[in-house]
């Protein structure tokens, strides 16, 4: 169970982040993808990270403060063209840093939209934290928006996709931040991960 969560700092580089012992749970996805209503359904929080009809919108890496005995990372997307060549060039590399050179970075949420085919930026992205051997889980999101057998079928097609490169599938968890699906599931996974 979250208490409290507070935002601690925004940070646009490695240097910046809170340098304290205290372990980071990131999460991550595609531009648009629910990432923001994910963390304030989680926390029970419903301003803390800013939510956006426009895909893109954060463009640093955010840190929350949960606790006072963890932080909840919340990373820009990934994947969004609309932003110019040059801006998404560096959202990248900020993502690269942190996910790949980050070592206060304990543990990754990728959020994959239910309601979308496999992702060719979604698969080689998860592709990648398999050669850097970065820990992680899959979070389903906007599960309300399709009926319980569309979603298995979701994640029958994704499993079968991950199948042809990954010999065992990593932890896969649905949720909807409208309905407050996958909350407890998920807090309880990230309070196994923290002990």
């Amino acid at each position: 169970m979250i208490k409290k969560a507070i935002f601690k700092c925004s940070s646009e580089k490695l240097s910046q982040i809170p340098k304290d012992s205290l372990r980071d749970i990131a999460f991550i996805g595609r531009s648009n993808v629910g990432k923001s209503s994910l963390i304030n359904m989680l926390t029970n929080h419903n301003g803390l990270a800013k939510t956006s009809s426009t895909p893109g919108k954060t463009k640093l890496i955010n840190h929350f403060l949960v606790d006072d005995r963890w932080y909840l990372v919340d990373l820009p997307g990934y994947g969004y063209a609309r932003a110019s060549k040059r801006t998404s060039e560096k959202f990248q590399k900020i993502i690269m840093d942190y996910v790949f050179r980050c070592e206060k970075l304990h543990f990754l949420f990728v959020l994959v939209d239910i309601r979308l085919e496999p992702q060719p930026i979604d698969m080689e992205f998860i592709s990648m934290l398999g050669q850097y051997q970065v820990p992680f889980a899959i979070i389903f999101t906007k599960c309300d928006k399709i009926s319980a057998a569309q979603q298995s079928r979701q994640v029958q097609i994704f499993e079968k996709k991950l199948l042809e490169t990954w010999e065992e599938l990593p932890t896969m968890m649905l949720s909807s931040s409208l309905k407050s699906t996958g909350r407890e599931d998920i807090v309880s996974y990230i309070e196994n991960l923290i002990n």
